[in-house]
């Protein structure tokens, strides 16, 4: 396995409210996540910080080895850090209304749990192609999904930003979680909006089939989106799964 991340504030933002790691646990796998905070006055970077911290804690406290027991671990550590975001934004006045998107992936050789809530994104690159494998949970996406719009419409629509689901907002915090194989030579993405909002998929499969490093693909993305406007934060994680570790 192969894995580099970044993360940039921008253009257009004064605070960089994305949170980016990747840890391992006891047995050696690997748990990878990124969170776009959001909402309170200074409560977006508070959320998205517990989120991946909290979670990443716990998990390089386990020995967890199979797809399965990993399904059943993050589903319990996302409700309890729903809650913990809850209790924390109750418990300081200006931290109030916080949130955060999330998405998260455990690792394996053969196969990758991913969760997620929020239009944060996990991207399967296999023989080329590019496939985006969560779904947003966005307004856009839902007015998508009833034909309302199109994709090219929800790409520039003035409520793009809005998210439904997310974690800190409601006791009842549903996310998505799917378990997909991988074979060698995989990329996984992974990515807050900042990136697909200012670069669109087929730029983005391009930038990963190049040539270029992982770290180097990681680097080219986040830029390409500070030249599109950099409208937000951009965050990009970038795993490539070899058989072996291979130099870039």
């Amino acid at each position: 396995m192969k894995v580099a991340y970044r993360t940039s504030i921008g253009k257009q933002r004064n605070d960089n409210e994305d949170y980016v790691d990747v840890f391992t646990n006891l047995a050696g796998q690997h748990l990878a996540i990124i969170a776009d905070g959001i909402g309170g006055h200074q409560g977006g970077d508070v959320a998205s910080a517990m989120a991946v911290s909290h979670l990443g804690h716990e998990f390089e406290q386990t020995r967890l080895t199979t797809p399965a027991t990993a399904s059943e671990w993050i589903t319990q550590q996302i409700t309890a850090e729903n809650q913990s975001i809850i209790d924390k934004s109750n418990q300081f006045a200006d931290l109030n209304g916080m949130g955060t998107t999330l998405v998260a992936a455990l690792y394996f050789t053969e196969e990758v749990v991913i969760a997620s809530i929020g239009d944060s994104r996990a991207y399967l690159l296999r023989d080329g192609q590019l496939r985006q494998l969560t779904e947003d949970h966005s307004l856009v996406n839902e007015l998508v999904k009833r034909g309302e719009i199109s994709r090219q419409a929800a790409r520039h629509h003035p409520q793009k930003n809005v998210i439904i689901r997310s974690l800190g907002i409601s006791d009842d915090a549903h996310f998505d979680l799917n378990t997909y194989p991988l074979v060698l030579n995989d990329q996984l993405l992974m990515c807050t909006d900042g990136l697909t909002n200012m670069v669109d998929d087929q730029t983005i499969q391009a930038v990963l089939t190049s040539d270029r490093s992982t770290e180097e693909k990681c680097d080219y993305l986040v830029e390409l989106a500070n030249d599109a406007g950099g409208l937000d934060n951009i965050t990009v994680l970038l795993l490539t799964n070899f058989s072996r570790e291979v130099a870039d």
